[in-house]
């Protein structure tokens, strides 16, 4: 039997982001949506900590192996369970991520200054800082707001710095498969968050 697939959201969003995508796989796929833990009791986050959350999903869910399928950063925490865990990892597939996050971002700064409760308005804006190759339907950013707005300001905070600061996944001893990397065309608009070393950075 093929291994099941996990995908695995973005930063400041949920595993809600892949609610319309998963009626549309194969039945046989057994397709499987990850929230990471967006509670503020949680214990401050890591790299290493974001990872270890997807392997206690798949303990629980009885799930000794699975294709893992990050969209942006969810695939820079794919590429660190591959690592930390390659034997529960079948395959990995990468969708718009970097192969480094290391760095400060631009809008860290208002990341920063992020008090609870997070704004709807805040969180519709945030989405500005990430270029869109395409249109996107309202329904979606709509969604996105609605998931973001509900996440406190200490996990976006302590989520970004964690994913900024950590040494990169392919850094720390490499990604022991191949992946499958969906990135924009090299004539398409790069992501505003994109690192030197990422999918169509020079």
């Amino acid at each position: 039997m093929a291994a099941p697939l996990l995908l695995l959201h973005a930063w400041g969003e949920t595993g809600r982001s892949f609610d319309r995508l998963l009626p549309l796989l194969p039945p046989g796929v057994g397709a499987r949506a990850v929230d990471q833990r967006w509670d503020d009791s949680a214990a401050p986050r890591t790299l290493a900590s974001l990872a270890a959350e997807v392997l206690a999903f798949m303990d629980a869910a009885g799930l000794p192996r699975a294709v893992l399928l990050g969209s942006s950063s969810g695939g820079y925490v794919a590429q660190e369970v591959a690592v930390a865990a390659p034997e529960r990892v079948a395959g990995l597939v990468l969708v718009g991520t970097p192969r480094s996050l290391r760095g400060r971002p631009a809008f860290a700064g208002d990341v920063e200054r992020l008090t609870d409760p997070v704004g709807a308005g805040w969180v519709r804006r945030s989405l500005d800082w990430f270029p869109r190759v395409q249109a996107v339907p309202p329904w979606y950013i709509d969604d996105r707001v609605s998931d973001g707005a509900r996440i406190p300001a200490r996990v976006w905070r302590e989520t970004l710095t964690a994913l900024c600061t950590a040494e990169p996944p392919t850094e720390s001893g490499g990604v022991p498969l191949g992946a499958g990397i969906a990135a924009p065309p090299r004539n398409s608009a790069r992501p505003a968050w994109q690192h030197p070393g990422a999918p169509g950075a020079a």
